[in-house]
């Protein structure tokens, strides 16, 4: 885990190695004060870099994994998110994300966050899905 420790008023990098590099000028996910903002996961190796192999579930398997790399940088689990946002390739893959979402997000007896869900034309590097989310720390 990678932040500076400073006043709650200013932002930070959050930054791991269990999830992919920013492709980008981007930060994998900025802590605010007491809210904790990621980027957008796809579904990257974080070893190679490279988008997994296989269809929409392998995929956001490793989109859930990447984002839950990043939120345990800073110190917090899903059960903290209160808000996703998801971008599909294709709408008809909303029930098998649905499915794979619905254990980490939304498990019995607690809150699932607020959600939207969105199909996109095209998302980096021909990824099928892409979570991002916020956190309160």
């Amino acid at each position: 885990m990678a932040y500076n420790n400073a006043m709650s008023s200013q932002k930070f990098a959050i930054e791991t190695k269990e999830a992919p590099a920013a492709i980008g000028p981007y930060s994998q996910a900025v802590r605010a004060g007491d809210t904790l903002y990621t980027s957008g996961q796809i579904a990257l190796d974080p070893a190679t870099g490279q988008l997994v192999e296989g269809g929409i579930r392998e995929q956001t398997v490793r989109v859930l994994a990447n984002l839950e790399a990043v939120l345990s940088a800073a110190g917090v689990d899903a059960t903290h998110v209160v808000k996703t946002t998801i971008f599909l390739k294709n709408m008809a893959d909303f029930a098998v994300v649905n499915e794979l979402y619905a254990p980490l997000f939304a498990p019995r007896g607690v809150v699932a966050p607020a959600r939207s869900t969105v199909a996109v034309a095209e998302l980096p590097k021909g990824a099928l899905v892409e979570i991002e989310a916020i956190a309160k720390l």
